[in-house]
């Protein structure tokens, strides 16, 4: 076969969407180094406030952790999945969905749970009183 014949069949990887250049953001590692650093800094803030104490009040201490963790995930979803609005025809809109949707029902099943089990948690005695 000559290679007229060849160019006829087709393979070539970027028409059947296997090579690398898909159109898609594949991120580098300015984009990679940026999320990682964003990452340390959103895990070190809640782990330097509940190690120090350093907000008297938990319950700001708490929507804190939570803000953060809420930052930390838009930040994996941009700078690790490359999610964004525009890419794959609006798939990657119902992955940010799906995932808010999975995210809510983990964080309050979590709670439910937690909240029930030290609620219904039998009380401690004394254990040199017992018979």
């Amino acid at each position: 076969m000559n290679a007229d014949a060849h160019a006829g069949h087709g393979h070539d990887d970027h028409a059947h969407g296997h090579g690398h250049d898909d159109g898609r953001d594949h991120g580098s590692f300015k984009s990679y180094m940026t999320g990682f650093i964003l990452s340390v800094i959103l895990t070190a803030i809640p782990f330097y406030l509940v190690m120090t104490g350093a907000i008297e009040n938990r319950n700001w201490t708490i929507a804190i952790i939570v803000a953060m963790a809420m930052v930390q995930i838009v930040v994996h979803m941009v700078y690790f999945l490359h999610m964004n609005t525009t890419s794959d025809g609006g798939w990657t809109m119902m992955a940010l969905i799906f995932t808010v949707i999975v995210v809510v029902i983990a964080l309050s099943g979590s709670l439910w749970v937690m909240y029930h089990l030290n609620v219904n948690m039998m009380p401690v005695h004394d254990m040199r009183n017992m018979p």
